[in-house]
């Protein structure tokens, strides 16, 4: 495990090497996810995965493989990433998953309330003591990213792919227990391990429904 610091800096250093893409990445997001929340066409659904899949890729080779040289396991978790990427764009044509806004008003409220924390991942890290260029922002770093992501997939399910729930999940519930908050304090992490819980807990529920629908 590298010292606190040195990662830190690695963040530090990969932030200011990208700007201003964290503008534009989450403003783009911000847009889509009104697009798809209010529409839940097929339009927005196909621009939201080929945004998912461009970020998903960016994560893989630009956070991971060539600017994380110095992070433990950055080609693995490199290698997974652009997995997910591949993924996404192969749904695009198989047109399995839909996201939109669940129809129980509890879920659907959930939801929209969780999407906004995601959105806010960065406000809660210079609540935290986190500034630019150590921001941490959906879209162009792993953690909210994936917090996004699988909050998505939820809204999907029963009709989700399984390998790419399985790897966000392997992502956002144990690294923020055993990594991210007590080895770096990243704090804001919270959220991710929040939203891993609440789409482990609905993944288990539609179990059932998941399976059926992977043999469509």
């Amino acid at each position: 495990m590298i010292p606190v610091e040195k990662w830190w800096g690695i963040i530090g250093a990969y932030g200011s090497s990208i700007w201003p893409a964290q503008i534009i990445s989450i403003t783009i997001a911000s847009a889509l996810v009104i697009y798809l929340f209010v529409t839940s066409g097929k339009n927005a659904n196909l621009l939201m995965k080929i945004y998912l899949s461009c970020s998903f890729a960016w994560i893989g080779i630009i956070f991971f493989i060539i600017q994380g040289k110095g992070l433990a396991g950055n080609y693995f978790f490199g290698t997974l990433f652009t997995v997910v990427a591949i993924l996404f764009v192969l749904d695009i044509y198989r047109k399995k998953m839909e996201f939109c806004l669940p129809q129980a008003k509890w879920q659907k409220y959930l939801t929209i309330f969780l999407m906004l924390v995601v959105l806010c991942y960065p406000l809660f890290g210079m609540a935290f003591g986190h500034y630019f260029p150590r921001l941490i922002i959906l879209g162009t770093h792993p953690c909210p990213t994936a917090a996004f992501a699988v909050l998505l997939l939820t809204t999907a399910l029963p009709r989700v792919n399984r390998i790419i729930y399985g790897i966000l999940l392997f992502w956002a519930v144990p690294f923020p227990i055993f990594v991210q908050i007590p080895k770096f304090g990243v704090y804001e992490d919270s959220i991710m391990l929040g939203i891993g819980i609440y789409s482990l807990i609905m993944l288990i529920t539609n179990w059932k429904s998941v399976g059926e629908s992977s043999r469509d």
